[in-house]
């Protein structure tokens, strides 16, 4: 194989700013991965992440929020970026018991094989990651 050569497929969506685009959302990466062992998984964290996407950056409402979607033989990677507006950085948070949010990202963090953050005040790209060996002492890339 030529060096440059690359067997790792890839795919993006940006979708507006409405509740309902979640949905939307689920679908593409559910027929992207159709047959994938790692399709639940990946539509869950989608899932979620295009909610936080909606509920708490500026891509709410009138902006909107882009998937990109990234498949070799050893992960699939689940990126989406939003349009920032908020002062802090998403993160893992340890709510209390009586919270009704804040497991969102947490839940991604334990179903994802890793889990980066990039980005900053004007927008933030939350990326995780499936890797498709995860036997013991398999090394995933």
């Amino acid at each position: 194989m030529h060096e440059y050569t690359s067997t790792a497929r890839v795919w993006g969506l940006t979708c507006p700013g409405f509740p309902e685009e979640v949905s939307r959302a689920r679908r593409w990466t559910r027929d992207i991965l159709r047959g994938s062992p790692l399709a639940d998984d990946a539509e869950l964290i989608v899932s979620e992440l295009s909610a936080n996407a909606i509920l708490h950056t500026a891509s709410g409402g009138l902006g909107s929020f882009h998937l990109a979607l990234a498949v070799s033989p050893k992960v699939v990677a689940l990126s989406v970026t939003d349009e920032g507006g908020t002062g802090t950085a998403p993160k893992v948070e340890r709510p209390s018991e009586e919270a009704v949010h804040g497991r969102g990202l947490g839940m991604v963090s334990v179903i994802a094989h890793r889990v980066v953050v990039h980005g900053g005040h004007s927008g933030y790209t939350v990326t995780a990651e499936l890797f498709t060996d995860t036997r013991p002492g398999g090394h995933p890339c």
